[in-house]
């Protein structure tokens, strides 16, 4: 009979399975794997014949100081759209990228990040990661032409209301791809 030698690889991959068994090791590992994914995945901007086009409103919200709010979408101003949640290993991979993106176009473009989330635990969330951005909980129910049922589902949106990027799983927003469309929407 032969013996059966092990690879290194057998031994990474049988340690990566029980890793993932224990559940204080299951949320790192999924987040460090969709980050791996962020660092090689632009979103797609949708081809033209694909690109909808959604009636401009006031998406009704509450910050997380509790204030009501209505944030216009598709008028006049490019918006980014994202649904997301602080248990979601992919959103959580790709909220850097957000971040850095709302830094420099946080001003000329309108950032709408949803959560349908206890705004206690998503305000430790945001305090503890160190982010600044315009985190929001909806008083509406989602538009029709933005629903998705996985999130993170993330929307550029043009001032026309054109849906130019529809974006669902991980990503980096922070790309050269991004911000090059961005400049492009905001004509500069």
């Amino acid at each position: 009979m032969k013996k059966r030698k092990f690879k290194i690889s057998d031994i990474i991959f049988a340690v990566f399975i029980v890793l993932l068994l224990i559940p204080q090791t299951r949320t790192p590992i999924q987040v460090a794997v969709n980050k791996l994914k962020v660092a090689i995945w632009s979103p797609s901007i949708e081809d033209q014949e694909d690109q909808q086009q959604i009636v401009a409103f006031d998406y009704a919200v509450t910050d997380l100081q509790g204030a009501s709010q209505h944030i216009p979408v598709a008028r006049d101003k490019v918006v980014f759209l994202s649904y997301w949640a602080t248990w979601c290993p992919p959103c959580i991979a790709e909220l850097p990228g957000i971040q850095e993106l709302y830094k420099d176009y946080g001003d000329k473009v309108t950032f709408v990040l949803l959560t349908q989330e206890n705004p206690d635990k998503v305000m430790e969330f945001i305090i503890r990661k160190g982010y600044e951005l315009p985190i929001y909980f909806p008083q509406m129910n989602t538009p029709e032409m933005l629903q998705e049922n996985s999130i993170p589902t993330n929307y550029i949106i043009d001032k026309k209301g054109t849906i130019i990027i529809k974006e669902t799983g991980a990503a980096d927003w922070n790309s050269a791809k991004v911000r090059s469309l961005l400049d492009k929407l905001l004509g500069q």
